[in-house]
Protein backbone atom coordinates (compact mmCIF):
# COMPACT_ATOMS: atom_id res chain seq x y z
CA UNK A 1 0.00 0.00 0.00
CA UNK A 2 2.95 2.23 0.70
CA UNK A 3 4.35 1.71 -2.37
CA UNK A 4 1.27 2.16 -4.51
CA UNK A 5 0.64 5.74 -2.40
CA UNK A 6 4.48 6.64 -3.03
CA UNK A 7 4.05 5.83 -6.89
CA UNK A 8 0.91 8.23 -7.04
CA UNK A 9 2.36 11.09 -5.17
CA UNK A 10 5.18 10.69 -7.84
CA UNK A 11 2.98 10.75 -9.98
CA UNK A 12 0.79 13.98 -8.88
CA UNK A 13 4.58 15.73 -8.57
CA UNK A 14 5.20 14.97 -12.39
CA UNK A 15 2.16 16.00 -13.27
CA UNK A 16 2.42 19.38 -11.55
CA UNK A 17 5.58 19.78 -12.82
CA UNK A 18 4.66 19.11 -16.28
CA UNK A 19 1.71 21.95 -16.26
CA UNK A 20 4.04 24.05 -14.58
CA UNK A 21 6.14 23.52 -17.33
CA UNK A 22 3.86 23.75 -20.17
CA UNK A 23 2.21 26.82 -18.45
CA UNK A 24 5.57 29.05 -18.20
CA UNK A 25 6.67 27.81 -21.86
CA UNK A 26 3.62 29.25 -23.02
CA UNK A 27 3.61 32.48 -21.33
CA UNK A 28 7.24 33.11 -22.30
CA UNK A 29 6.65 32.56 -25.73
CA UNK A 30 2.83 33.67 -26.92
CA UNK A 31 2.68 35.63 -23.95
CA UNK A 32 5.85 37.48 -22.43
CA UNK A 33 4.54 40.41 -21.37
CA UNK A 34 2.64 38.40 -18.68
CA UNK A 35 6.17 37.85 -17.26
CA UNK A 36 7.40 41.21 -17.33
CA UNK A 37 7.36 43.09 -14.05
CA UNK A 38 9.85 46.20 -14.59
CA UNK A 39 8.34 49.72 -13.88
CA UNK A 40 5.93 48.37 -11.21
CA UNK A 41 7.16 51.55 -8.66
CA UNK A 42 4.32 53.82 -8.83
CA UNK A 43 5.29 57.69 -10.10
CA UNK A 44 4.35 61.25 -11.01
CA UNK A 45 5.65 62.77 -13.74
CA UNK A 46 6.78 66.29 -12.61
CA UNK A 47 8.50 67.92 -15.91
CA UNK A 48 8.76 67.01 -19.28
CA UNK A 49 10.89 68.69 -22.59
CA UNK A 50 10.84 66.00 -25.67
CA UNK A 51 11.92 63.49 -25.60
CA UNK A 52 12.94 64.24 -21.34
CA UNK A 53 10.49 63.67 -18.66
CA UNK A 54 11.10 63.74 -14.92
CA UNK A 55 9.85 61.16 -12.65
CA UNK A 56 9.18 61.61 -8.98
CA UNK A 57 8.78 58.66 -6.73
CA UNK A 58 6.18 59.58 -3.83
CA UNK A 59 6.12 58.00 -0.40
CA UNK A 60 5.75 53.92 -0.41
CA UNK A 61 2.33 52.40 0.92
CA UNK A 62 4.00 49.36 2.34
CA UNK A 63 5.21 48.83 5.66
CA UNK A 64 8.03 46.77 3.91
CA UNK A 65 9.96 46.07 0.67
CA UNK A 66 10.69 42.12 -0.22
CA UNK A 67 14.84 41.68 -1.56
CA UNK A 68 16.45 39.43 -3.85
CA UNK A 69 17.62 37.38 -0.75
CA UNK A 70 14.55 36.74 0.32
CA UNK A 71 14.38 39.15 3.44
CA UNK A 72 12.57 42.62 3.69
CA UNK A 73 13.84 45.93 4.26
CA UNK A 74 11.55 48.45 6.47
CA UNK A 75 10.11 51.47 5.06
CA UNK A 76 10.82 54.39 6.58
CA UNK A 77 8.78 57.25 7.35
CA UNK A 78 10.92 60.21 7.80
CA UNK A 79 12.70 61.79 4.92
CA UNK A 80 16.07 62.96 4.40
CA UNK A 81 15.88 66.33 3.43
CA UNK A 82 18.17 66.60 0.42
CA UNK A 83 16.59 64.70 -2.48
CA UNK A 84 18.15 62.17 -4.65
CA UNK A 85 18.10 62.61 -8.24
CA UNK A 86 18.95 59.76 -10.62
CA UNK A 87 20.63 59.87 -14.36
CA UNK A 88 20.49 57.26 -16.53
CA UNK A 89 22.53 56.55 -19.57
CA UNK A 90 21.14 57.03 -23.07
CA UNK A 91 20.48 54.07 -24.76
CA UNK A 92 19.99 51.76 -21.78
CA UNK A 93 16.37 52.90 -20.65
CA UNK A 94 15.36 53.49 -16.89
CA UNK A 95 13.92 50.24 -16.64
CA UNK A 96 16.73 49.08 -15.24
CA UNK A 97 16.33 51.59 -12.24
CA UNK A 98 12.97 49.47 -11.23
CA UNK A 99 13.36 46.28 -12.72
CA UNK A 100 11.19 44.04 -10.68
CA UNK A 101 9.84 44.55 -7.05
CA UNK A 102 12.23 42.33 -5.86
CA UNK A 103 15.19 44.59 -7.57
CA UNK A 104 13.78 47.82 -7.72
CA UNK A 105 16.71 50.43 -7.15
CA UNK A 106 14.35 53.26 -6.70
CA UNK A 107 11.94 51.40 -4.72
CA UNK A 108 14.83 50.54 -2.27
CA UNK A 109 15.92 53.93 -2.28
CA UNK A 110 12.48 54.97 -0.83
CA UNK A 111 12.24 52.77 1.77
CA UNK A 112 15.48 53.90 2.94
CA UNK A 113 13.98 57.25 2.95
CA UNK A 114 15.32 59.38 -0.16
CA UNK A 115 12.91 61.43 -1.98
CA UNK A 116 13.54 59.78 -5.11
CA UNK A 117 13.54 61.93 -8.43
CA UNK A 118 14.76 60.13 -11.74
CA UNK A 119 15.44 61.72 -14.90
CA UNK A 120 13.99 59.61 -17.85
CA UNK A 121 15.60 60.26 -21.14
CA UNK A 122 12.70 59.10 -23.27
CA UNK A 123 13.63 57.74 -26.84
CA UNK A 124 15.09 60.08 -29.18
CA UNK A 125 13.99 59.96 -32.62
CA UNK A 126 15.23 61.67 -35.86
CA UNK A 127 14.35 65.22 -34.69
CA UNK A 128 16.43 65.06 -31.97
CA UNK A 129 19.93 63.40 -34.20
CA UNK A 130 21.91 66.78 -33.31
CA UNK A 131 21.24 66.22 -29.71
CA UNK A 132 24.64 66.05 -28.14
CA UNK A 133 26.79 66.30 -24.51
CA UNK A 134 25.77 69.99 -24.53
CA UNK A 135 21.73 69.47 -24.91
CA UNK A 136 22.28 66.70 -22.46
CA UNK A 137 23.96 67.41 -19.82
CA UNK A 138 23.67 71.00 -19.59
CA UNK A 139 20.45 71.71 -21.11
CA UNK A 140 17.86 69.27 -20.08
CA UNK A 141 19.76 68.09 -17.21
CA UNK A 142 19.50 71.63 -15.80
CA UNK A 143 15.71 71.57 -16.22
CA UNK A 144 15.56 68.67 -14.70
CA UNK A 145 16.54 69.63 -11.54
CA UNK A 146 14.89 73.18 -11.62
CA UNK A 147 12.23 71.42 -11.57
CA UNK A 148 13.34 68.90 -9.24
CA UNK A 149 13.73 71.99 -6.48
CA UNK A 150 10.58 73.94 -7.62
CA UNK A 151 8.77 70.11 -6.68
CA UNK A 152 10.86 69.46 -3.76
CA UNK A 153 10.96 73.09 -2.12
CA UNK A 154 14.85 73.01 -1.21
CA UNK A 155 17.90 73.30 -3.17
CA UNK A 156 20.02 71.07 -2.35
CA UNK A 157 20.40 67.90 -4.45
CA UNK A 158 22.57 64.97 -4.74
CA UNK A 159 23.04 64.08 -8.49
CA UNK A 160 23.47 59.27 -8.64
CA UNK A 161 24.14 58.72 -12.28
CA UNK A 162 25.20 55.49 -13.93
CA UNK A 163 27.79 55.06 -16.52
CA UNK A 164 26.79 57.70 -19.40
CA UNK A 165 24.74 59.11 -16.46
CA UNK A 166 27.26 59.41 -14.19
CA UNK A 167 29.53 61.75 -17.19
CA UNK A 168 26.36 63.73 -17.64
CA UNK A 169 26.14 64.55 -13.93
CA UNK A 170 30.35 65.33 -13.61
CA UNK A 171 30.04 67.29 -16.98
CA UNK A 172 26.79 69.38 -15.40
CA UNK A 173 28.85 70.22 -12.29
CA UNK A 174 32.16 71.14 -13.32
CA UNK A 175 30.16 73.18 -15.86
CA UNK A 176 27.37 74.65 -13.58
CA UNK A 177 29.60 75.44 -10.54
CA UNK A 178 26.73 74.50 -8.57
CA UNK A 179 27.23 75.49 -4.68
CA UNK A 180 23.66 72.87 -4.25
CA UNK A 181 24.86 69.81 -5.35
CA UNK A 182 25.46 68.24 -2.47
CA UNK A 183 26.76 65.09 -3.25
CA UNK A 184 27.36 63.00 -6.28
CA UNK A 185 27.56 59.44 -6.99
CA UNK A 186 28.74 57.70 -10.33
CA UNK A 187 28.32 53.64 -10.78
CA UNK A 188 30.67 52.34 -13.84
CA UNK A 189 31.27 55.75 -15.43
CA UNK A 190 34.17 55.97 -17.87
CA UNK A 191 36.73 58.57 -17.21
CA UNK A 192 40.31 57.57 -18.91
CA UNK A 193 39.49 55.57 -22.01
CA UNK A 194 42.89 54.22 -22.22
CA UNK A 195 42.94 52.38 -18.89
CA UNK A 196 41.66 48.87 -20.55
CA UNK A 197 38.44 47.09 -21.43
CA UNK A 198 36.96 47.49 -24.32
CA UNK A 199 36.55 51.13 -24.75
CA UNK A 200 40.37 50.90 -24.32
CA UNK A 201 41.22 48.69 -27.48
CA UNK A 202 38.32 50.78 -29.28
CA UNK A 203 40.29 54.19 -29.39
CA UNK A 204 43.74 52.70 -29.22
CA UNK A 205 42.29 51.16 -33.08
CA UNK A 206 41.08 54.73 -33.90
CA UNK A 207 44.04 56.87 -32.64
CA UNK A 208 46.20 56.32 -35.91
CA UNK A 209 43.55 56.60 -38.59
CA UNK A 210 42.54 59.45 -36.72
CA UNK A 211 46.02 61.33 -36.75
CA UNK A 212 46.28 60.22 -40.31
CA UNK A 213 43.10 61.78 -41.52
CA UNK A 214 43.51 65.00 -38.86
CA UNK A 215 47.16 65.91 -40.86
CA UNK A 216 45.93 64.70 -44.35
CA UNK A 217 42.19 65.77 -44.76
CA UNK A 218 39.57 68.15 -44.08
CA UNK A 219 37.28 65.87 -43.40
CA UNK A 220 36.27 66.17 -39.43
CA UNK A 221 33.51 64.08 -37.78
CA UNK A 222 31.65 66.95 -36.43
CA UNK A 223 30.88 68.20 -39.88
CA UNK A 224 29.09 64.88 -40.70
CA UNK A 225 25.12 65.02 -40.45
CA UNK A 226 24.23 63.62 -37.03
CA UNK A 227 21.35 62.09 -39.08
CA UNK A 228 23.82 59.63 -40.66
CA UNK A 229 25.23 58.97 -37.10
CA UNK A 230 22.34 57.85 -35.20
CA UNK A 231 22.61 54.64 -33.98
CA UNK A 232 19.42 52.29 -33.55
CA UNK A 233 18.10 50.78 -30.30
CA UNK A 234 18.35 47.24 -31.86
CA UNK A 235 22.28 47.76 -32.74
CA UNK A 236 22.93 49.11 -29.22
CA UNK A 237 21.31 46.23 -27.64
CA UNK A 238 23.46 43.75 -29.93
CA UNK A 239 26.44 45.37 -29.08
CA UNK A 240 25.71 45.54 -25.39
CA UNK A 241 25.00 41.30 -25.59
CA UNK A 242 28.47 41.13 -27.06
CA UNK A 243 30.59 42.35 -24.90
CA UNK A 244 29.69 38.86 -23.15
CA UNK A 245 28.48 36.63 -26.07
CA UNK A 246 29.35 33.37 -24.09
CA UNK A 247 26.74 34.75 -21.63
CA UNK A 248 23.80 35.92 -23.55
CA UNK A 249 23.97 32.34 -25.04
CA UNK A 250 23.62 30.12 -22.24
CA UNK A 251 21.54 32.39 -20.64
CA UNK A 252 18.50 31.00 -23.15
CA UNK A 253 20.00 27.36 -22.10
CA UNK A 254 19.29 28.27 -18.69
CA UNK A 255 15.84 29.35 -19.73
CA UNK A 256 15.19 25.83 -20.95
CA UNK A 257 16.43 24.00 -17.97
CA UNK A 258 14.26 25.86 -15.27
CA UNK A 259 11.47 26.46 -16.89
CA UNK A 260 9.38 25.01 -14.02
CA UNK A 261 10.87 28.08 -11.91
CA UNK A 262 8.46 30.74 -12.15
CA UNK A 263 10.84 33.57 -10.85
CA UNK A 264 13.43 32.68 -12.36
CA UNK A 265 11.69 33.16 -16.15
CA UNK A 266 10.17 36.39 -14.56
CA UNK A 267 13.38 37.97 -13.82
CA UNK A 268 15.30 36.68 -17.22
CA UNK A 269 12.32 37.79 -19.25
CA UNK A 270 11.89 41.02 -17.19
CA UNK A 271 15.68 41.64 -17.66
CA UNK A 272 15.86 40.19 -21.96
CA UNK A 273 13.31 42.24 -22.29
CA UNK A 274 15.49 45.36 -20.82
CA UNK A 275 18.11 44.48 -22.86
CA UNK A 276 16.04 43.98 -26.15
CA UNK A 277 14.73 47.78 -26.00
CA UNK A 278 17.51 49.77 -26.28
CA UNK A 279 17.10 53.55 -27.52
CA UNK A 280 18.96 55.00 -30.23
CA UNK A 281 22.58 57.24 -29.37
CA UNK A 282 21.84 60.85 -31.27
CA UNK A 283 24.12 61.57 -34.09
CA UNK A 284 25.10 64.37 -31.95
CA UNK A 285 26.30 62.50 -28.99
CA UNK A 286 28.33 60.18 -31.08
CA UNK A 287 30.06 62.43 -32.59
CA UNK A 288 31.17 64.26 -29.14
CA UNK A 289 31.79 60.74 -28.28
CA UNK A 290 34.06 59.51 -31.00
CA UNK A 291 35.82 62.68 -31.16
CA UNK A 292 35.69 64.49 -27.50
CA UNK A 293 35.47 61.72 -25.57
CA UNK A 294 37.31 58.85 -27.63
CA UNK A 295 40.28 60.04 -29.41
CA UNK A 296 40.96 63.08 -27.61
CA UNK A 297 40.48 61.26 -24.20
CA UNK A 298 39.49 65.13 -22.62
CA UNK A 299 37.84 63.59 -19.88
CA UNK A 300 40.59 61.87 -18.18
CA UNK A 301 42.47 65.53 -18.46
CA UNK A 302 39.67 66.62 -16.32
CA UNK A 303 38.08 69.25 -18.99
CA UNK A 304 35.87 69.16 -21.93
CA UNK A 305 34.33 71.66 -24.30
CA UNK A 306 30.48 71.68 -24.09
CA UNK A 307 29.05 74.29 -27.09
CA UNK A 308 31.26 77.08 -26.62
CA UNK A 309 32.27 76.29 -22.61
CA UNK A 310 34.18 74.22 -20.70
CA UNK A 311 33.51 71.94 -18.09
CA UNK A 312 36.26 71.57 -15.36
CA UNK A 313 35.82 68.61 -12.97
CA UNK A 314 38.62 70.74 -10.55
CA UNK A 315 35.73 73.10 -9.91
CA UNK A 316 33.46 69.83 -8.39
CA UNK A 317 33.83 70.36 -4.73
CA UNK A 318 31.00 68.30 -3.52
CA UNK A 319 31.18 64.79 -1.65
CA UNK A 320 31.75 62.16 -4.19
CA UNK A 321 31.47 58.52 -4.00
CA UNK A 322 32.55 56.52 -6.98
CA UNK A 323 31.99 52.48 -8.01
CA UNK A 324 33.28 50.36 -10.17
CA UNK A 325 32.52 47.05 -11.19
CA UNK A 326 35.66 44.37 -10.78
CA UNK A 327 34.49 42.49 -13.82
CA UNK A 328 33.63 45.41 -15.81
CA UNK A 329 34.71 45.03 -19.45
CA UNK A 330 33.70 47.95 -20.99
CA UNK A 331 34.46 50.51 -17.77
CA UNK A 332 37.69 49.20 -15.94
CA UNK A 333 37.94 50.03 -12.36
CA UNK A 334 40.67 51.91 -13.09
CA UNK A 335 38.81 54.08 -15.77
CA UNK A 336 36.31 55.16 -13.20
CA UNK A 337 38.76 56.05 -10.52
CA UNK A 338 40.52 57.93 -12.52
CA UNK A 339 37.86 60.90 -11.65
CA UNK A 340 38.91 60.98 -7.69
CA UNK A 341 42.37 62.96 -8.93
CA UNK A 342 40.46 65.76 -11.22
CA UNK A 343 38.15 67.45 -8.41
CA UNK A 344 38.24 69.04 -5.93
CA UNK A 345 36.30 67.26 -3.21
CA UNK A 346 37.70 67.04 0.23
CA UNK A 347 35.25 64.30 0.66
CA UNK A 348 35.79 61.11 -1.95
CA UNK A 349 35.53 57.57 -1.83
CA UNK A 350 36.10 54.91 -4.17
CA UNK A 351 34.62 51.31 -3.98
CA UNK A 352 35.07 48.37 -5.89
CA UNK A 353 31.71 46.30 -6.17
CA UNK A 354 31.15 42.78 -7.60
CA UNK A 355 29.96 42.56 -11.12
CA UNK A 356 30.03 43.83 -14.86
CA UNK A 357 29.02 46.77 -16.31
CA UNK A 358 24.84 46.09 -16.25
CA UNK A 359 25.66 43.49 -12.79
CA UNK A 360 27.36 46.47 -10.85
CA UNK A 361 24.34 48.38 -10.15
CA UNK A 362 21.31 45.25 -11.14
CA UNK A 363 23.45 42.02 -10.37
CA UNK A 364 22.22 39.60 -7.62
CA UNK A 365 25.14 40.92 -5.30
CA UNK A 366 23.96 45.01 -6.41
CA UNK A 367 21.64 45.05 -3.08
CA UNK A 368 24.03 44.85 -0.40
CA UNK A 369 27.07 45.69 -2.54
CA UNK A 370 25.90 49.01 -4.18
CA UNK A 371 22.52 49.76 -2.63
CA UNK A 372 23.26 49.36 0.75
CA UNK A 373 26.72 51.08 0.88
CA UNK A 374 25.63 54.19 -1.00
CA UNK A 375 22.46 54.30 1.09
CA UNK A 376 24.19 54.14 3.79
CA UNK A 377 27.00 56.87 2.37
CA UNK A 378 24.32 59.76 1.70
CA UNK A 379 22.26 59.09 5.08
CA UNK A 380 24.53 61.42 7.04
CA UNK A 381 24.78 63.63 3.81
CA UNK A 382 21.33 64.40 3.06
CA UNK A 383 20.62 66.91 6.01
CA UNK A 384 19.70 70.75 5.01
CA UNK A 385 22.70 72.48 6.71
Amino acid sequence: MKLINRVIDRGLQANRLAASVANNAFDRMFRPGALIQSNQTPYEEIARRSPMTVRYYPPLRERSIPLSDGGSLPVQDEEHAVPLVIVPPLAATSVIFDLIPQRSFVRYLRACGYRVYLVDWGSPGERHAHYSIRHYAEEMLGEALTAVREHAGVQPVSLLGWCMGGLFSLIYAGLSHDANIRNLITIASPIDYRQGGIAARVTRAMELPAYLIRKYTSFRVHNVDPAYLQVPGWLNSLAFKLTNPVGSLTAYWDVFAKLADRDYLVHHTTTSHFLDNMEDYPGGIVQDFIVKVGVDNDLSRGRIEVGDRVSQFDAIECSLLVFAGEADAIVTPKSAQTILNLVRSPDREFVIAPGGHAGVVMGNRAQSAVWAVLAEWLETRSALA
